[in-house]
Protein backbone atom coordinates (compact mmCIF):
# COMPACT_ATOMS: atom_id res chain seq x y z
CA UNK A 1 0.00 0.00 0.00
CA UNK A 2 0.93 3.30 -0.97
CA UNK A 3 1.48 5.92 1.37
CA UNK A 4 0.57 9.81 1.17
CA UNK A 5 3.70 12.07 1.42
CA UNK A 6 5.06 15.93 1.73
CA UNK A 7 7.62 17.13 0.26
CA UNK A 8 9.72 19.88 2.33
CA UNK A 9 11.12 21.30 -1.01
CA UNK A 10 7.98 22.22 -3.01
CA UNK A 11 5.56 21.23 -0.39
CA UNK A 12 3.91 18.90 -2.77
CA UNK A 13 1.54 16.15 -1.36
CA UNK A 14 0.84 12.79 -3.23
CA UNK A 15 2.20 10.08 -4.10
CA UNK A 16 6.32 9.53 -4.43
CA UNK A 17 7.62 8.60 -7.96
CA UNK A 18 10.22 5.61 -8.52
CA UNK A 19 12.92 7.13 -10.54
CA UNK A 20 16.25 4.99 -11.59
CA UNK A 21 19.48 6.39 -12.22
CA UNK A 22 21.39 6.44 -15.28
CA UNK A 23 20.56 6.27 -19.09
CA UNK A 24 18.38 3.25 -20.87
CA UNK A 25 20.02 4.17 -23.82
CA UNK A 26 23.79 3.98 -22.47
CA UNK A 27 22.66 0.47 -21.00
CA UNK A 28 21.34 -0.97 -24.13
CA UNK A 29 25.11 0.11 -26.01
CA UNK A 30 26.52 -1.85 -23.36
CA UNK A 31 24.54 -4.59 -23.68
CA UNK A 32 24.88 -4.63 -27.64
CA UNK A 33 28.62 -3.73 -27.83
CA UNK A 34 29.53 -5.65 -24.35
CA UNK A 35 27.96 -7.85 -22.19
CA UNK A 36 29.91 -7.98 -18.74
CA UNK A 37 29.45 -4.00 -18.65
CA UNK A 38 25.86 -4.08 -19.66
CA UNK A 39 24.90 -6.84 -16.99
CA UNK A 40 27.10 -4.47 -14.58
CA UNK A 41 25.11 -1.31 -15.34
CA UNK A 42 22.13 -2.96 -15.46
CA UNK A 43 22.45 -3.84 -12.00
CA UNK A 44 23.57 -0.69 -10.71
CA UNK A 45 20.60 0.73 -12.33
CA UNK A 46 18.25 -1.68 -10.32
CA UNK A 47 19.94 -1.06 -7.13
CA UNK A 48 19.36 2.91 -7.64
CA UNK A 49 15.90 3.29 -7.20
CA UNK A 50 14.59 6.37 -5.37
CA UNK A 51 10.98 7.27 -4.81
CA UNK A 52 11.18 11.00 -5.34
CA UNK A 53 9.09 13.70 -5.62
CA UNK A 54 7.08 14.08 -8.71
CA UNK A 55 6.91 18.13 -8.75
CA UNK A 56 10.71 18.58 -8.00
CA UNK A 57 12.27 15.17 -8.14
CA UNK A 58 13.39 15.53 -4.61
CA UNK A 59 14.62 12.14 -3.11
CA UNK A 60 13.44 13.40 0.64
CA UNK A 61 9.84 13.04 0.48
CA UNK A 62 8.48 12.36 4.39
CA UNK A 63 5.69 10.10 4.82
CA UNK A 64 2.40 12.32 5.86
CA UNK A 65 1.79 10.25 8.63
CA UNK A 66 4.67 10.66 10.85
CA UNK A 67 4.62 13.97 13.14
CA UNK A 68 7.25 16.13 10.91
CA UNK A 69 5.20 15.10 7.62
CA UNK A 70 1.81 16.31 9.30
CA UNK A 71 3.90 19.32 10.06
CA UNK A 72 4.50 20.00 7.10
CA UNK A 73 1.02 19.17 5.80
CA UNK A 74 -0.30 21.96 8.09
CA UNK A 75 2.66 24.63 7.20
CA UNK A 76 1.27 24.26 3.48
CA UNK A 77 -2.19 24.23 4.24
CA UNK A 78 -2.92 20.84 2.26
CA UNK A 79 -5.47 18.38 3.42
CA UNK A 80 -4.91 14.21 2.62
CA UNK A 81 -7.12 11.89 1.22
CA UNK A 82 -6.96 8.16 1.58
CA UNK A 83 -7.80 7.78 -2.21
CA UNK A 84 -4.63 7.64 -4.88
CA UNK A 85 -4.81 10.86 -6.99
Amino acid sequence: MKVTSVCPNCGHVGYPKTRVKGSILIELILWIMFIIPGVIYSIWRLTTKAKVCPMCAASCMIPASTPKGRELVAKYGATITNEKI
